[in-house]
């Protein structure tokens, strides 16, 4: 049974039933909160200064590691700095003395400083020069449709033969494209003469492998003119050639697969420093090598790739 509560009223000399009104109910309640809010903030505090979970202890270890790392990181990067500037001024010295000429960007055709002028230009000549780009572009566009049209034809036709399309030697940078096919400045002679072929600057002993599956036609070894030079003869009626080399891995007549590896590069013969010479022949007639080299690059990497064989006028033979 639940029990009544009664209280004594001293004015009226009574005894009567004790009753709790809304705001007595109301602050009670109140109260209630404020302790029980005011006790979970100290617990909170307490946990979160003196109590650690594992993950807050790990995150701790791991700012102390980075607070100890970051105290070298300045150091490091003024060291890699004054790195990268010595290998620029040696590059720079480099290509002066061997091309007679800067060193190139690394990413020659990459820079949009052309685009940073526009603001002197008037709004009527920008105006005009974009018209008039902007019809060269359809007539581009719709060349290469043409040119794409025919390149499925080719490739649909029965006998058609994919040529070597890959490069001979593997992780090039566009910087180490030098002269390709057209007349060039000898090293040796310091004149113009006829080039024929793509000249591609890596370190000595580096390996040679055949851009397709083809038959070793001719393996010649001297210390004259080409030096040491490879010749492999593919289907379609293509044959590639190999100057300068160091070593030879392959024999004539000798069946080579494609990325099989024939030679390393040198400088034998009339070499002015370690290169391949390649040449891409058909039925006879040298071709660019250039164009055959999409096994291996990206269309921005090609962009490059031809911005130096056509701008290097140095030749390395």
């Amino acid at each position: 049974m639940k029990m009544k509560t009664y209280i004594f009223d001293a004015a009226a000399v009574s005894v009567r039933k004790f009753t709790r009104s809304a705001w007595t109910i109301l602050s009670y309640v109140l109260r209630l909160l404020l302790v029980s809010l005011a006790m979970f903030t100290v617990l909170y505090l307490v946990f979160s200064l003196f109590i650690s979970t594992d993950t807050e202890k790990h995150l701790r270890r791991e700012n102390k590691m980075y607070e100890k790392a970051f105290a070298d990181i300045p150091a490091r990067q003024k060291l890699l700095s004054e790195s990268i500037d010595i290998l620029k001024w040696k590059d720079g010295r480099i290509y002066e003395e061997v091309f007679h000429t800067k060193a190139p960007d690394p990413d020659p055709v990459g820079s949009l400083d052309f685009f940073f002028g526009a603001d002197t230009i008037p709004d009527g000549k920008i105006v005009t020069y974009t018209t008039r780009k902007a019809d060269a572009l359809l007539g581009t566009a719709g060349k290469v449709d043409e040119a794409f049209e025919k390149i499925y034809r080719t490739l649909a036709a029965k006998d058609f033969v994919m040529p070597p399309m890959n490069l001979p030697v593997k992780d090039v940078s566009s910087p180490q494209i030098g002269a390709s096919l057209g007349s060039r400045l000898n090293p040796f002679y310091k004149t113009e003469v006829a080039h024929h072929g793509l000249d591609v600057i890596v370190p000595q002993g580096s390996a040679v492998y055949s851009p397709a599956e083809g038959t070793v036609e001719q393996v010649v070894r001297s210390s004259k003119g080409d030096g040491n030079v490879v010749v492999i003869r593919h289907s379609g009626g293509y044959s590639t050639r190999y100057l300068h080399l160091a070593e030879v891995f392959v024999s004539a007549g000798q069946r080579v697969r494609r990325g099989g590896k024939i030679a390393s590069v040198g400088m034998s013969g009339n070499a002015y420093a370690p290169h391949l010479h390649y040449e891409v022949l058909r039925d006879g007639e040298l071709c660019d090598p250039v164009n055959y080299l999409f096994g291996s690059v990206s269309p921005s990497e090609y962009a490059n790739y031809l911005y130096m064989s056509i701008n290097t006028r140095q030749s390395m033979d």
